[in-house]
């Protein structure tokens, strides 16, 4: 049995319904999804606006069964990787799995656990607070409560990160 933390985004084609998707896509394993946030791009390509959900979903899986099942919905979506940090359908990140030995740690070319730059990630952080306000993350310097991740990150980047509906009811 594996707890794990997922972030997805999208900013091409109908984001809403990709992120659907998602949650669909994991539904007999979810725990808990935030609310749909827009978040300006990360990484520094001109694109548009991301909207982005954190899922934290539980099941009898290891950590790479996470990753597959992120990787099979991006292969719906017809997820390319043509520019990093650029424009996608559909981008399904692990950013942390705990099983019965704790926190998952990996660092292999597939599958880094925590994700390495979780903690600087306004788009992983605000969702994951607003389903999880006591969560914690591994991190190469101990483990850090995510709200104080937060309260860390610079104030312009934090707050552009915005609750813009939720993928139940009226879509925003």
């Amino acid at each position: 049995m594996s707890r794990a933390v997922l972030s997805a985004g999208s900013n091409v084609g109908d984001p809403m319904a990709y992120l659907r998707s998602v949650v669909e896509g994991f539904a007999d394993e979810l725990i808990a999804v935030s609310a749909v946030y827009s978040t300006p791009p990360w990484g520094g390509v001109e694109q548009d606006d991301f909207r982005n959900i954190t899922l934290v979903v539980e099941g009898p899986h290891d950590a790479r069964h996470w990753l597959e099942r992120g990787f099979e919905l991006e292969r719906a979506a017809e997820r390319t990787r043509d520019i990093r940090w650029g424009p996608r359908t559909l981008d399904v990140d692990v950013i942390t799995v705990t099983d019965a030995g704790g926190v998952v740690v990996a660092d292999d070319p597939d599958l880094t656990l925590p994700h390495p730059r979780a903690a600087q990630r306004a788009f992983v952080l605000v969702p994951w607070l607003e389903i999880e306000p006591a969560a914690t993350l591994w991190t190469p310097a101990g483990v850090r409560a995510v709200a104080g991740l937060v309260a860390g990150l610079d104030a312009t980047e934090r707050d552009a990160v915005r609750a813009v509906g939720r993928l139940t009811g009226a879509d925003s």
